[in-house]
């Protein structure tokens, strides 16, 4: 399932949901620019990769929020904008604008530690908005269950839109992230040589702390 809108209007142009669409983008396009040696060494650079942030806090934290913006692929970058564009804006119209981008930074960071503390020796780097947005999904869920979300679903050879809440959606979101990140867990203590993936961790921490952060920020204060 691929959300396209939600049916869930705003009071406010959420500018911020915008310029971090914009800025995610402009990052990418930087990134595709450069040969592979450069691209190394700007991952290298800005990613969270867990065995440096180990042995050099004081020195690689800001990694956890340039991370944010780096991505590994045009549908990695895709699927994490449309995402941001359908929930984030409803959740900057709620928050107000400086407090959705600190709420968003501060989700993403620590969505980045949770996948840092599940191989805290690993040399993969780690990069992606996936946390921050989970963050977003997790304020979104329990903010606007019953918000409906017109959906892209794919049957086998047939592609059709639905109606649905965002209860279902995100929650289906959230359960295959458990699901795939305890198997990840499984695979890796059988593995003996490391590999790149899906960051389910950060995507299960961000959504845990979207919800436990948003009320903090005014999620649910009185118009």
């Amino acid at each position: 399932m691929f959300p396209l809108y939600d049916e869930n209007p705003t009071r406010i142009t959420p500018y911020f949901t915008y310029g971090l669409i914009g800025m995610n983008v402009l990052v990418f396009i930087h990134e595709v620019s450069l040969s592979n040696t450069q691209l190394n060494q700007f991952l290298s650079q800005y990613a969270v990769i867990p065995q440096e942030l180990t042995t050099n806090l004081s020195g690689e934290w800001i990694t956890l929020i340039t991370s944010q913006f780096l991505h590994g692929g045009w549908w990695h970058l895709i699927s994490n904008m449309v995402f941001l564009w359908v929930f984030g804006n409803n959740i900057e119209d709620r928050l107000g604008h400086f407090k959705y981008l600190i709420f968003y930074l501060t989700c993403g960071a620590l969505a980045a530690l949770c996948q840092w503390f599940i191989g805290v020796n690993s040399e993969i780097p780690s990069l992606g908005a996936s946390g921050a947005i989970s963050g977003v999904l997790g304020a979104y869920i329990i903010r606007f269950p019953h918000a409906r979300v017109m959906t892209l679903v794919f049957l086998g050879i047939f592609i059709t839109t639905i109606r649905i809440p965002a209860l279902v959606i995100i929650g289906l979101f959230f359960v295959q992230n458990v699901i795939s990140g305890l198997a990840s867990l499984q695979t890796a203590a059988h593995m003996s040589v490391e590999t790149g993936g899906v960051a389910y961790w950060a995507h299960i921490g961000g959504f845990v702390f979207g919800i436990i952060l948003a009320p903090v920020f005014g999620l649910f204060r009185r118009d």
